[in-house]
């Protein structure tokens, strides 16, 4: 059966996440929550307005499902992000026993995978959903943050 909500569908929600970020001068990450084909949480990042380094996209996302389900865990859950979660997002991942990563662009020097941080084991991952446009993203914002310094 074909649905419109699948994968791309979601990136392209927390795409529009990251450009949020993007658009507060933040680093363009960001993340939705969805159970049962529904978005129960947003987050990008906050770092800079909160000034708060644990202010990830993925953090706000978790605390957000976490107090729409009205628990800690988020079992059943799926998360779609456009940058590989870090080490410290993965380890909160990890406590939140969500069911399903799915995420973009990969972080070859900050993503969990090259930290040898590990996920809950019954976690499934996906990455390389809309790579190129999660990638491009990012590149952008730092191509311009250099541009105006």
């Amino acid at each position: 059966m074909i649905t419109p909500f699948d994968d791309i569908y979601y990136m392209k929600k927390a795409l529009q996440e990251a450009e949020a970020a993007f658009d507060k001068g933040e680093v363009p990450v960001g993340a939705i929550v969805v159970v049962d084909n529904r978005i129960i949480a947003r987050g990008h990042n906050l770092t800079e307005t909160l000034h708060d380094v644990t202010a990830h996209a993925e953090m706000q996302a978790i605390t957000a499902a976490s107090n729409f389900l009205g628990g800690k865990y988020l079992t059943g859950c799926k998360l779609y992000v456009t940058l590989e979660p870090c080490q410290m997002c993965a380890g909160a991942l990890y406590w939140s026993q969500i069911s399903e990563i799915i995420y973009g662009a990969s972080d070859d020097k900050r993503g969990y995978q090259s930290m040898g941080t590990q996920l809950h084991p019954k976690t499934k991952v996906k990455g390389g959903v809309l790579e190129a446009e999660c990638s491009q993203i990012m590149k952008r914002f730092f191509i311009e943050k250099r541009n105006l310094n």
